[in-house]
C-alpha cells in the first residue's frame, strides 16, 4: 500500500506538470543578463540540494542494508567528531559559499544600468500596467519595447495596492509599493517578446496583469518611441470616422485618451495604439475584432471585477467602434 501511495503521488504530480503550456516564460530559458545570474544560482542550489539527498539515501541504505542487525561498537567521541563535521561543519562551508554567490549576484541585479540606456516608467494598476517613457508625452499600456542589448531603467510605482514586476527571461521580481518609486532594469541579449507577470497577489484577476517586453533593433526601438509620442492614426475610411465619432460622443472619451483628439481621459488605458497591442485586458484575451466586441459591450464576462462598466454603445455602432480602435496602431 505505501509503494502504491508513492506511485500515485508521483503520477498526480506528472499530471500537474502536464498542465504547464510549453511556452510558459521560465527563469531557466534566459534571455538577458539579469536572469542569466539566476539561472546560474538556481542550478548551483539544485546540484546542492541533489549531492545532500544522494548522501543521505546513501547513508540511510547502508545502515538498512548492511548494518541491520548488527551490533556495532563506537568508540568514545567517534559519534562527536562525526557530527561535528558531517552536521556543522561541511554545511557551514556549503552555506557560506552559496551566501557568498548570492551576494554577488544581488549586488550586480541591483547595479545603477548608467544613464545613457532609455528610462521607462512603470504604474500597476488593478489590473493593468501603464507604461510611459521618459521625456515623451504619450503612453500605452501592458507592453514595453527595449533596444536589443541596451539597459534600460525601469521605474515603478503601484497606484492602489500591492504589485510585482516580474520578467522571468529577464529580471527577477521588484514589489511595486504604494507611495514609493522602485527601480529596477532590463536586458535582453536577443530580439523577441518576453511575457511578463504581476507576482504579488493583488486581488480577482492577479492572474490576468500580464504584460509583454519586445525587445528590437535600436533603429525599430527609436520608430516606436516616435510613434509612441505623435498623434493617433487618422480615421482613413467612413466606418473608421464614424466609429472615431462614436467613441468621441460616447462614455469612452472620459475615461480613455487617443492622442490627437478630445479624449484626454486618465482613469483607463491610453488607446492610441490600441490596434497593436498583443492582447486585451492584460492578456485576459486575444486582441481581436470578436474579443474587442465583447470587451465593450460587457467587459466584466470577460475579466470580472476590473473597473470599466458595459458600455451603453448602440448596435449599429459597435462594427465602426471596433474599426476604429483596431485601426489605431
Amino acid at each position: 500500500m505505501r509503494g502504491a501511495r508513492v506511485v500515485a503521488a508521483g503520477l498526480g504530480a506528472l499530471s500537474v506538470l502536464a498542465g504547464c503550456p510549453a511556452d510558459a516564460p521560465s527563469a531557466l530559458d534566459p534571455a538577458g543578463a539579469g536572469a542569466h545570474r539566476i539561472e546560474g544560482l538556481w542550478w548551483l542550489l539544485f546540484w546542492v540540494s541533489v549531492v545532500v539527498f544522494l548522501e543521505v539515501a546513501a547513508l540511510l541504505a547502508w545502515a538498512l542494508v548492511f548494518r541491520r542487525g548488527e551490533r556495532t561498537r563506537i568508540r568514545h567521541g567517534q559519534p562527536l567528531r562525526f557530527v561535528t563535521i558531517a552536521g556543522a561543519g561541511l554545511p557551514f562551508v556549503i552555506l557560506v559559499a552559496v551566501y557568498g554567490v548570492g551576494l554577488r549576484d544581488l549586488a550586480a541585479l541591483s547595479a545603477d544600468p548608467g544613464p545613457d540606456g532609455p528610462t521607462v516608467e512603470v504604474t500597476g494598476h488593478k489590473w493593468w500596467w501603464e507604461v510611459r517613457y521618459e521625456g515623451v508625452s504619450g503612453a500605452t499600456a501592458n507592453e514595453i519595447h527595449i533596444p536589443v542589448g541596451e539597459r534600460v531603467r525601469v521605474r515603478l510605482r503601484a497606484a492602489d495596492v500591492l504589485h510585482s514586476f516580474w520578467v522571468p527571461q529577464l529580471m527577477p521580481k521588484t514589489d511595486l509599493i504604494a507611495g514609493e518609486m522602485r527601480e529596477t532594469w532590463l536586458l535582453a541579449n536577443r530580439a523577441g517578446s518576453y511575457r511578463g507577470q504581476c507576482a504579488e497577489y493583488c486581488g480577482l484577476q492577479h492572474a490576468h496583469m500580464a504584460l509583454m517586453v519586445i525587445a528590437e533593433p535600436r533603429r525599430d526601438f527609436d520608430a516606436w518611441v516616435a510613434r509612441l509620442g505623435a498623434p493617433a492614426r487618422a480615421p482613413q475610411s467612413e466606418a473608421e470616422r464614424r466609429g472615431q465619432q462614436a467613441f468621441l460622443q460616447g462614455t469612452c472619451a472620459a475615461c480613455h485618451a487617443v492622442r490627437g483628439t478630445s479624449a484626454q481621459g486618465r482613469v483607463g488605458p491610453d488607446l492610441s495604439d490600441m490596434g497593436a497591442r498583443w492582447s486585451i485586458g492584460a492578456g485576459a484575451v486575444p486582441n481581436d475584432a470578436g474579443h474587442l466586441g465583447g470587451w465593450i459591450a460587457n467587459p466584466q464576462t470577460v475579466k470580472p471585477g476590473n473597473a470599466m462598466p458595459p458600455q451603453p454603445v448602440d448596435a449599429a455602432q459597435l462594427p465602426d467602434l471596433i474599426a476604429y480602435l483596431r485601426s489605431l496602431k
